[in-house]
């Protein structure tokens, strides 16, 4: 079952790199500013993704969250299926995992399980991700 929002993220595309041909393989760093239920942060992230033959998108990534202070930090790893959902935009769905050895604001994430979306738009470079608690 799905819960509360856990948090939300925007920000922008720093690197893009091929990894493979056959099939093609990316990897995709961003990073950006979050809210996590109610505390401001920063948010660095790195995936690859692989295309499947049917079209479908998989995906691994992992990132580092930080307090907007910086005295808090927290990690996460996750794994989704991605879709072309209009030209150049893509939308991945998925499951992450939090972790976090914080015992203040951030304390909430630690052993987190969370769906996620997450969307990227291949021109601009934007980059938007929500995550719901799963329960």
């Amino acid at each position: 079952m799905l819960g509360d929002q856990v948090g939300e993220e925007k920000g922008k595309t720093t690197s893009l790199r091929v990894l493979d041909v056959e099939p093609p393989k990316t990897e995709i760093s961003f990073s950006g500013e979050g809210k996590y239920r109610g505390v401001d942060g920063t948010v660095a992230a790195t995936y690859w993704s692989v295309l499947r033959p049917d079209g479908v998108l998989f995906g691994e990534g992992q990132a580092i969250i930080v307090s907007r202070d910086g005295q808090e930090m927290a990690t996460s790893t996750g794994q989704g299926i991605g879709r072309f959902v209009e030209p150049g935009k893509i939308r991945f769905v998925g499951s992450v995992f939090y972790n976090t050895a914080s015992k203040g604001k951030l304390s909430f994430l630690n052993n987190l399980v969370a769906v996620f979306e997450h969307e990227i738009e291949r021109e601009s470079g934007n980059v938007s991700n929500k995550f719901w608690e799963w329960k």
